[in-house]
């Protein structure tokens, strides 16, 4: 399959997944697992800063639609794309990445997958919920939440990653 394809069939199956699955599971406790950060994370490693960002957007304004929840999917995406090139760059193998490969589980292991993951997650959950809660007297709230949907939302993650992306053998 194309890569352009590949890319656009993952665009849709990740929103339609978060819109209609995901988001409408109920954990009380202002925990919302979110696993579109993870489409973002899987965009090539050479596509252009600006090209991840508008894809963000898109992604999260999508989702927004579908959740009902008035642009802060579509800010979070936007933020984790606009850091996505310095997480790389902050977690890259000593002699850089390979483009040829996918920024997958199966291509670089658990050590980097788990790294950059987690960085990500973790920043786009608060900023998700620091907006979405918007107010400094709730700070614990939104740790709690932050931290609580984070850690699911990585092992959703993990779980899809080990499932749905297996290594392609020449």
């Amino acid at each position: 399959m194309p890569n352009s394809l590949k890319h656009i069939v993952r665009f849709i199956l990740f929103v339609l997944v978060q819109g209609l699955v995901v988001g409408q599971i109920e954990f009380g406790m202002g925990i919302h697992p979110l696993i579109y950060p993870l489409f973002i994370l899987l965009l090539p490693f050479d596509m252009r800063p600006i090209i991840i960002m508008l894809i963000a957007f898109a992604c999260g304004l999508s989702i927004d639609f579908m959740m009902n929840t008035f642009g802060l999917h579509a800010s979070a995406a936007v933020f984790v794309a606009y850091f996505r090139p310095q997480l790389y760059r902050l977690f890259s193998p000593r002699d850089g990445y390979d483009v040829m490969k996918e920024p997958t589980l199966q291509e670089w292991g658990y050590t980097w997958f788990l790294s950059v993951t987690s960085t990500t997650v973790f920043l786009h959950h608060l900023w998700f919920f620091a907006l979405e809660i918007f107010k400094t007297s709730e700070w614990w709230n939104i740790l709690k939440s932050t931290f609580l949907s984070a850690i699911i939302s990585l092992v959703l993650m993990l779980i899809t990653q080990i499932l749905f992306f297996k290594k392609e053998k020449l």
